[in-house]
């Protein structure tokens, strides 16, 4: 019978800690929805646009709450992504506020996904 191998954790490098289960996964769902959100995102800005300035409101009716559903879905996937990767609450707050700005969602995530990676 062999010795469990011992579980190695490495504070300043939570991507590389091996006591962090899950962490490749939180990430790979974090960069889907980010990319959802933020093609969801410039799609309400279109429908908002086509509301308030050709008053066609059928698309904003379609859209916003699609979007709405999928930012909640993305604030669940970034929390369990920011307790997986340790961040600090402000971090994990300015990566949610990311999928209200249009573009900066995509932004955000591939700055996330550079600094998981590098460890």
């Amino acid at each position: 019978m062999t010795a469990p191998e011992p579980i190695v954790t490495n504070e300043e490098s939570p991507a590389r800690d091996t006591a962090a289960p899950g962490l490749k996964g939180a990430l790979a769902r974090y960069r889907v929805l980010a990319y959802i959100v933020g093609v969801g995102l410039l799609a309400l800005v279109g429908a908002m646009i086509m509301n308030y300035g050709f008053d066609q409101p059928q698309y904003s009716k379609i859209v916003g709450p699609v979007h709405g559903f999928l930012y909640v879905v993305y604030l669940v996937l970034t929390v369990d992504l920011g307790l997986k990767a340790r961040w600090p609450i402000v971090r994990t707050g300015l990566v949610l506020l990311a999928g209200m700005i249009p573009f900066v969602s995509f932004v955000a995530e591939r700055k996330v996904t550079q600094e998981l990676r590098a460890g």
